[in-house]
């Protein structure tokens, strides 16, 4: 019996995934990332490298439950370095002439401060996330204990979990208030947008990519609305409610990576399938977006889809990596059609 051919757009969910940068999008596919950003003059500089991820090199990464774990650390590691990209690309680095701390950290580490900075903020970020997720929650949740006389019992969890969500989006909802954030919330929006296109198989142009929603299911902060969720649930189990704060912290931290596991086999799972039961589960995640994400203006939309298509060069050779493409005008002029696509989806 002949295998059934498989619908070229199932072939595509799950294949490419993105996140904003500073002025820009990064698209990453199963073997390759690229960076695209919007610089000063108007023009598009596209970098492009090849990934392998490890689950690739060592087959048990990637089975169910451990591959949650590895992908969250590969992107980590990718977030970093593609936002240490993006902001060369800008120009941040070149703002103002090297000073001599500057040429002694080069000279000594051979990093500059854009490196520097990139890892003080990293501690800063990881510092504040404890604080703000782990730490006061609980805290919290301990003087309300104190103050009821010690009988909110197995509802202590629960209590500490809704704060933790609230103060959740709590955060999201004033950092979006800061110009520069709600600007990579748009490149945000314009990266969801042009991956639903690339998925729906229509053909990448930015019409076409700016009917689609900028709410995509397999999205970081819906990652991180079902890690909450199920925090609450996890973390009610009879194991994790010792009177003790700083030891239900640390039993918390030894099971966070569970957490993410669990986490991203249902984002996985969510991506690839559309019913009842995953819409209503999926529902948080997407109502967060709407803080995370904004709608992009056509310039931005443009960057993605630059992003997207340099991720994946086999599909669309215009791309090509290979060619040292500086601008993706110059890929428009040569192929005779500006701002359209250069290729059929």
């Amino acid at each position: 019996m002949k295998n059934k051919p498989q619908d070229p757009k199932s072939r595509r969910i799950g294949t490419v995934g993105g996140q904003a940068v500073l002025e820009g999008v990064m698209m990453k596919s199963k073997d390759r990332y690229s960076v695209a950003v919007r610089l000063e003059d108007g023009d598009i500089d596209i970098t492009s490298e090849r990934l392998v991820p490890l689950k690739n090199k060592y087959k048990i990464l990637g089975w169910p439950l451990i591959r949650g774990v590895v992908n969250f650390g590969e992107m980590l590691a990718l977030s970093y370095k593609t936002l240490e990209i993006s902001a060369r690309a800008t120009g941040v680095e070149d703002e103002a002439s090297e000073t001599k701390f500057e040429k002694w950290l080069r000279e000594k580490f051979g990093r500059g401060i854009v490196d520097v900075i990139m890892v003080i903020s990293t501690i800063l970020g990881v510092g504040l996330g404890l604080g703000l997720f782990f730490f006061l929650p609980s805290l919290v949740t301990k003087g309300i204990d104190i103050l009821s006389g010690g009988s909110l019992g197995l509802a202590r969890n629960l209590i500490e979990g809704v704060i933790k969500i609230g103060i959740f989006v709590g955060y999201i909802a004033l950092v979006s208030l800061i110009p520069d954030i709600r600007r990579t919330f748009e490149y945000h929006g314009a990266e969801h947008k042009s991956i639903f296109c690339y998925e729906s198989g229509e053909e990448l142009t930015i019409e076409n990519v700016k009917k689609y929603s900028r709410f995509h299911p397999r999205c970081g902060t819906s990652f991180l609305i079902v890690m909450l969720l199920i925090s609450v649930l996890l973390y009610s189990l009879p194991i994790f409610t010792w009177d003790n704060m700083l030891l239900r912290m640390l039993t918390k931290l030894i099971f966070l990576p569970l957490l993410v596991a669990l986490g991203y086999e249902f984002i996985r799972y969510a991506g690839r399938h559309d019913n009842a039961l995953v819409r209503a589960l999926s529902a948080p995640g997407l109502w967060m977006q709407r803080l995370t994400t904004r709608e992009p203006d056509e310039r931005q939309i443009e960057v993605a889809i630059a992003a997207l298509k340099s991720a994946l060069p086999e599909e669309f050779p215009g791309f090509s990596p290979e060619k040292k493409i500086k601008t993706v005008n110059q890929v428009f002029a040569e192929n005779g059609k500006a701002n359209s696509d250069t290729a059929n989806a």
